[in-house]
C-alpha cells in the first residue's frame, strides 16, 4: 500500500473513532467498545474491506500501546491518594488474578471441553482487568465512587496486567518446552516482578532529575524527553528479564507523585498520547477478526463471559479481600468492575504465535469475552454505583474541571516576597518543595508580571503569587522567606 493512501485510511479512521467516541458518550456506550467495532466494520468483512491478518504486528502495536497506557495512568495518580488502596489492590492483582484462572480453567474443562492446561491457559489469558478499559470507564465516564474504592480499581488494573502477562507465557511455555515446570515458573516469576519494581522505580526517579536540571532551551522537548524515557524503561526491563509493564507504571507512579518541569503540560500530553494508544490498539484488534469467525464461538463465549463476570471475577475478589476491612458493597463493586478490555486480546495472539492447540478457537472465545464485558459490566457501573449506593458527590465544581488548577474550598490566592539573603534566591521553583497543591500563577520582578514554569529561578525581591490550600499557605511562606 502506498504511504498516502495509508496515511488517509489511518487517519480516516482515527477521526471516525474520535468522532464516534463522542455518539458513544450519549449513548452510554463505552468508547472502547466503539474503537473495536470501528476496526471490524474497516476489515475484511465490513464496509472498509481491508485485509488485515499480521498476527505480530497487532502484537507488538498492543505491547507498545500498552506501555503507553500503563505510564499515562500511573503519571495521573497521586500516590498518596491510593497508597492506602496497596493491600487490596496488590492482593487482587495476585491472589485475585491466579483464582480467576483457575475458576475459569475449571469451567473451560468441564463445559467446554478443553484440556485442564488449555482450560488454564484461557484462564490466565483473561484473568487480569485491562488497565485502558478501567482508566476509560472510570476517568472518562466520571463514575461516582469513593475515592479509596476508585483508587483499588485503577491500582489493581496497573498492577494485575503484569501478572496475567506473566501466567500466560508462563503456560505458553509449558506447552512448547518439554523441560519447563510449573515449579520453575516461582523464581522467574520473582525475577521479573522484582526487576520490572527496581527498575521502574530508579528511572522514575532519575527521569524527575533529569527533567528539572536539563533545563532544555525548547519546551516542545520535554515531551519527546519522556516519550523516551518510557520506551526506555520498558525495554530496559524486558532486557534484563523483568516486567516491562510493571516498570512504566512504577514509574509514571513515582513521577506522577513527584514535582517536575512542566508537569502539568506534560500529563496532559502523555493522556492524550495514552487515548491515541487505546485506539490504534483497538482499531488494529478489530481489523485482526473476521465478524464470521466469532459466530460459531458466540455460544461458548457468551456463556465463559457470563461465568467469569457472575462467578469467577466476584468470588476472586471475595478471597483476595477476605481479610481486607472493606464494606460489603464495595466488595461487590470491585467485584463488577471486572473490565477485559484490549490486553487479553494481545494475549490471545501469543498462542497462536507458539501454535499452541486449539488458540485460533482461543482467540475467537476472548474476543467475544472482550466484547460481552465492556458491553454488559462498562456500562453498567454506574448503575451498580446507584444501586449499591456508592455514588459520591463530585469533589471540584464541574464548570472548573478542567482548569490546572487545584482548586478546592479551602484554597486561598496569597502573595510571597522573597527577601533579601532568602535560601530560596537563585533557586528553581521545581527544587524548593512546595506542598503538591500549590501552584506559583505569576511572579512580578522588575515592574512586571510573567507567569513562571518549574524552571524558573527566583530572584531576591520577585512577588510570587500563588493558589494553595489554607493548611498549605504558611510552608510556602517559610519556604520563600527563609
Amino acid at each position: 500500500m502506498r504511504l498516502e493512501w495509508a496515511l488517509l485510511i489511518g487517519s480516516a479512521l482515527l477521526l471516525l473513532s474520535v468522532l464516534a467516541s463522542k455518539a458513544s458518550g450519549r449513548l452510554g456506550v463505552p468508547s472502547l467498545l466503539v474503537f473495536l467495532l470501528v476496526g471490524m466494520a474497516a476489515g475484511s468483512e465490513g464496509p472498509g474491506k481491508i485485509a488485515f491478518s499480521n498476527y505480530p504486528l497487532a502484537k507488538d502495536v498492543g505491547v507498545v500501546a500498552l506501555a503507553f497506557i500503563l505510564f499515562a495512568g500511573g503519571l495521573d495518580t497521586r500516590w498518596k491518594e491510593v497508597r492506602r488502596a496497596l493491600p487490596a489492590a496488590t492482593l487482587l492483582a495476585t491472589v485475585g488474578v491466579v483464582v480467576t484462572a483457575l475458576l475459569v480453567a475449571g469451567f473451560a474443562h468441564v463445559a467446554l471441553g478443553f484440556e485442564p492446561l488449555e482450560g488454564f491457559l484461557l484462564g490466565a489469558i483473561v484473568s487480569s482487568t485491562d488497565a485502558a478499559a478501567v482508566f476509560a470507564v472510570l476517568r472518562g465516564r466520571s463514575v461516582p465512587i469513593p475515592e479509596r474504592l476508585r483508587g483499588i480499581l485503577e491500582l489493581e488494573s496497573g498492577l494485575n496486567d503484569p501478572m496475567a502477562v506473566f501466567l500466560t507465557t508462563g503456560v505458553i511455555a509449558l506447552f512448547v518446552d518439554p523441560r519447563a515446570t510449573l515449579g520453575g515458573l516461582v523464581p522467574a516469576f520473582v525475577m521479573e516482578m522484582s526487576v520490572g519494581l527496581a527498575v521502574g522505580f530508579g528511572l522514575g526517579r532519575l527521569t524527575i532529575w533529569l527533567a528539572n536540571r536539563m533545563r532544555l532551551a525548547y519546551d516542545g522537548l520535554y515531551p519527546v524527553f519522556t516519550l523516551a524515557c518510557v520506551a526506555l524503561t520498558y525495554s530496559l526491563a524486558a532486557v534484563m528479564h523483568g516486567s516491562g509493564f510493571l516498570a512504566v507504571y512504577v514509574a509514571g507512579l513515582v513521577m506522577g507523585s513527584g514535582t517536575f518541569v512542566h508537569k502539568r503540560s506534560l500529563m496532559r500530553f502523555h493522556d492524550g498520547v495514552a487515548w491515541l494508544m487505546q485506539i490504534a490498539m483497538f482499531l488494529a484488534l478489530g481489523l485482526l477478526v473476521d465478524p464470521s469467525s466469532l459466530l460459531p464461538v458466540a455460544g461458548l463465549g457468551f456463556l465463559t463471559a457470563l461465568f467469569l463476570m457472575i462467578v469467577a471475577r466476584p468470588v476472586a475478589t471475595l478471597v483476595s479481600l477476605v481479610f481486607v476491612r472493606m464494606p460489603t458493597r464495595e466488595k461487590v463493586m470491585t467485584g463488577w468492575v471486572g473490565l477485559r478490555g484490549a490486553v487479553p486480546i494481545v494475549l490471545a495472539i501469543f498462542p497462536l504465535l507458539a501454535g499452541v492447540p486449539r488458540a485460533a478457537t482461543m482467540f475467537n472465545v476472548v474476543f467475544f469475552i472482550v466484547l460481552t464485558s465492556v458491553l454488559l459490566q462498562g456500562s453498567t457501573i454506574p448503575l451498580f454505583a446507584r444501586l449499591l449506593r456508592l455514588e459520591t458527590p463530585p469533589a471540584v465544581d464541574p464548570l472548573l474541571a478542567d482548569s490546572d488548577l487545584p482548586l478546592r474550598r479551602e484554597s486561598e490566592l496569597v502573595t510571597v516576597a522573597v527577601p533579601a539573603a532568602s535560601s530560596a534566591a537563585g533557586e528553581q521553583i521545581v527544587d524548593l518543595g512546595f506542598p503538591q497543591d500549590v501552584t506559583v500563577l505569576l511572579i512580578h520582578r522588575q515592574g512586571g508580571f510573567f507567569v513562571p514554569t518549574g524552571a524558573t529561578i527566583l530572584k531576591e525581591g520577585d512577588k510570587l503569587m500563588a493558589l494553595t490550600s489554607r493548611a498549605s499557605s504558611p510552608k510556602l511562606k517559610g519556604i520563600v522567606e527563609s
